[in-house]
């Protein structure tokens, strides 16, 4: 596998709603944020700033334009939990954010053409999207499974289809697509599309359970694992990631640093 990281680091800069919309359960932002975009890799994520919280709240990107009427562009996912993300999702276009990203490790993108199954459950399938893509201009056959508990919670079924070889649609309660979750599945989809590497995002369920499929199956596997990231940038160590080093020891290391990205044979799911 070869890792690919930011080129110059994150950087912090005012960045400015230009557009807002509500899609079944989250709220989409497109946001301008002068050299993010171009320094962007699928898999890291940004840190916004929240009026009256000294935590800043970390997002997947789901989308980035290299152009757009307001210059280079990306795209958050959210999923109103609480004050800070009810602020953010109340900005209305031409409001100013503070955005510091691009931050974490990505996904590290395979060396040659191989076959990869995309796995993630609800908003945190965002970082998916950018990553098919990145995939198919290498020549990878894309497989992309987007899950949910119920339609309302599926993101982006529709442009999924735009977005890889074939799709799969989980939904819990069979509103949509076939009945259950990626626990229920991952085995049978990873062996249909004869996967080479697993990507997977959302839930530590799935994550684990698309690890252990991929490893059962002797494929490589790679988690975007979210846990709380108070600064993202690795200041605070507040975002402890329990995993088995190179030398079989184990140790905690920062999610926003470290990861969020990690191998899924590394995490030590039961202490996570």
């Amino acid at each position: 596998m070869a890792e690919e990281r930011t080129p110059h680091g994150p950087v912090h800069v005012e960045g400015e709603v230009v557009a807002t919309k509500r899609v079944g359960a989250y709220r989409h932002l497109t946001l301008t944020a002068p050299g993010v975009p171009e320094r962007f890799r699928a898999g890291s994520f940004v840190a916004l700033s929240v009026a009256g919280h000294v935590a800043r709240r970390a997002l997947w990107v789901h989308r980035v334009r290299a152009s757009s009427a307001f210059g280079p562009t990306l795209d958050v996912v959210l999923e109103v939990r609480g004050s800070g993300t009810a602020w953010l999702a109340a900005q209305p276009v031409g409001a100013k954010v503070a955005i510091t990203g691009p931050l974490g490790r990505p996904f590290a993108l395979p060396k040659d053409a191989v076959s990869c199954l995309l796995v993630g459950e609800a908003y945190a399938a965002a970082p998916l999207f950018p990553l098919a893509e990145r995939l198919r201009e290498r020549g990878c056959a894309v497989s992309l499974v987007v899950s949910a508990p119920d339609e309302h919670h599926l993101l982006s079924a529709l442009e999924a289809r735009r977005s890889a070889r074939s799709v799969t649609v989980l939904t819990a309660d069979g509103s949509v697509g076939q009945r259950g979750g990626v626990p229920d599945h991952v085995d049978d989809l990873v062996r249909r599309s004869d996967a080479d590497v697993v990507y997977a995002a959302g839930p530590v369920e799935v994550l684990r359970s698309a690890a252990a499929a991929a490893e059962r199956a002797g494929a490589w596997s790679q988690v975007a694992v979210e846990v709380p990231t108070p600064c993202g940038t690795g200041l605070c160590h507040g975002c402890a990631l329990p995993v088995v080093g190179e030398d079989g020891v184990d140790r905690v290391v920062r999610a926003c640093t470290e990861g969020p990205v990690v191998r899924g044979d590394r995490v030590r799911w039961d202490t996570l």
